[in-house]
């Protein structure tokens, strides 16, 4: 199978971070959704990354729903996300916050480079949510003593706001100052010293215009 998609995405970098952990096997094709939409097309008519190809030709699309599929086929021993209850639903709240960051991280450097007039409003609402989401998770990692979020093991969380907060400390350093979230900047720092995470890296290019 292969992974389509560049590691400075957060979400390609966070499932093929977890393939690494798992052990799966993948052919890597790092497409971008700009220079190389249309050979992401026949896989992913959004033409967005991650997509993930199987054997059997079918895509998966999305990482949330990769993950899933991932965590299936190791099954619920090895994977990185309980299977039921409320800690699952735990972690997933802070997978999707997470995310959430990522997303409107991308929605700015999108902004910052597409548009020759950015819009005021929707920058300044953009870096509150990224601000009000990095509040949130610095106070919930702050509380946790074991190494990771949810105990002893790394998680899908573990990885996604790791993934999340290296882009947007590359995108807009600004925003993600490690003295005023110390125990993310610690979280990151402990994920990021992870052969996976060293493995699994590429610096940002954003698109240009």
């Amino acid at each position: 199978m292969f992974l389509i998609g560049q590691y400075d995405s957060p979400f390609v970098r966070r499932v093929a971070i977890a393939m690494r952990l798992y052990g799966i096997g993948f052919e890597h094709r790092p497409w971008s959704t700009f220079g190389d939409a249309d050979k992401i097309a026949p896989y992913n008519p959004l033409r967005r990354v991650p997509t993930l190809v199987l054997d059997s030709g079918e895509a998966l699309i999305e990482s949330t729903a990769i993950l899933d599929y991932l965590d299936e086929t190791v099954g619920p021993d090895q994977a990185m996300l309980p299977p039921r209850g409320e800690a699952r639903r735990r972690q997933l709240r802070l997978c999707a916050l997470a995310t959430g960051l990522g997303d409107k991280a991308v929605s700015l450097v999108y902004e910052r480079v597409l548009r020759k007039e950015q819009l005021k409003l929707w920058v300044e609402r953009c870096e509150a949510q990224i601000g009000g989401v990095l509040g949130v998770l610095e106070q919930e990692r702050a509380a946790v003593k074991t190494p990771w979020l949810f105990g002893e093991r790394i998680g899908h969380a573990d990885v996604a706001v790791a993934c999340v907060l290296r882009f947007t400390g590359e995108a807009h350093a600004a925003l993600f100052d490690a003295s005023r979230y110390p125990a993310l900047a610690a979280h990151a720092a402990r994920c990021e010293a992870l052969p996976p995470f060293q493995e699994i890296v590429q610096p940002l290019v954003p698109p240009s215009g």
